[in-house]
């Protein structure tokens, strides 16, 4: 069952829609407008219309995925053996996030579908928004994201399992041990309902208040976009606290720089956005704190941010 809604839905969502979509980047070499601020050199001022609009803009692109975000998520819960999942993902080493990292590739999911080597895999690494960006924004954009990526995925990662004191995995290995030896009560079928209707009262409307919260301060996080946002330090700093901060569906980090760009902003904050507007957002972090400490939450936004000026560092000497 959970093998049949992960492939069939990933293929309805996901993979179809996107293999569609390379033609229309490598023929246009657009994939759509910027959900920023359109066709516009700003972001609308902060109002209640602006929050509405960015939502039901985000809303339309991102509601197969939660749905299916939801339902895998709860059905990894409920019809998944604990122990297969500890096997795979349980360990304090380096083939662990590994097996996260490659685990989350097929996904192509935002940030609403996480788990630190997912959570970040499934947005940095996305197959799809490579390609996109390859065709869009040319192949160096691409040889920039997968070069500082891979060792954001899998460096972040790790160094977070090395942070986990040897008292919190004892107490980790200890309630996964209580886990697998409970018999909960009920059919599969019925825990997976059970898991789902909670999962979405609490996820669904968090997300939505901040995402409405997001849009309406657009114009606050992303400033008149010109020529005068140039490849100074200030301005790849700004733009990479921006990015990490703010929401995008999947890939739309693509058509948000290309916009950008057209106005004639430089590369140095472009390079800051490619590699802080898909992983890390303020509704990711809201909905993984139950899941993670603030201290693992803090420094996975720092780290972001620091890749995002690195990254936009390398753009603005290179390209």
């Amino acid at each position: 069952m959970f093998l049949l809604i992960a492939v069939v839905g990933l293929f309805y969502v996901k993979w179809f829609p996107y293999y569609n979509r390379v033609f229309v980047a490598a023929s246009q070499h657009a994939i759509g407008k910027s959900i920023l601020m359109g066709t516009a050199a700003s972001a609308p001022q902060p109002s209640w219309q602006a929050a509405l609009d960015y939502a039901m803009a985000y809303g339309r692109a991102i509601w197969q995925a939660m749905v299916l975000g939801l339902l895998l998520g709860s059905a990894v819960q409920a019809l998944i053996p604990p122990r297969w999942v500890a096997r795979a993902l349980g360990r304090n080493d380096f083939g662990s996030v590994l097996n996260g990292g490659l685990m989350s590739l097929p996904g192509m999911m935002c940030t609403c579908c996480a788990a630190l080597a997912f959570w970040l895999g499934n947005t940095v690494l996305n197959l799809a928004a490579l390609v996109f960006m390859g065709f869009v924004l040319g192949w160096q954009w691409t040889g920039l994201r997968l070069a500082l990526g891979v060792p954001m995925v899998f460096g972040l990662d790790y160094a977070v399992n090395r942070m986990v004191t040897p008292a919190q995995a004892a107490a980790s290995r200890a309630a996964l041990a209580k886990l697998i030896e409970e018999d909960e009560p009920g059919t599969a079928f019925s825990r997976w309902i059970g898991i789902l209707g909670r999962m979405t009262l609490r996820l669904v409307p968090e997300y939505v208040v901040l995402v409405l919260l997001l849009g309406a301060a657009r114009a606050w996080l992303f400033p008149h976009i010109g020529p005068d946002i140039g490849n100074g330090m200030l301005w790849i700093a700004a733009f990479a606290v921006a990015g990490t901060l703010f929401v995008i569906p999947t890939a739309g980090e693509v058509p948000i720089i290309q916009a950008m760009l057209s106005l004639g902003m430089a590369a140095g904050p472009a390079g800051a956005l490619l590699m802080t507007l898909p992983p890390v957002s303020v509704p990711s972090l809201a909905m993984l704190g139950r899941s993670f400490s603030w201290r693992v939450l803090a420094f996975v936004t720092i780290a972001v941010i620091a890749f995002g000026i690195v990254g936009g560092l390398i753009a603005a000497a290179l390209f």
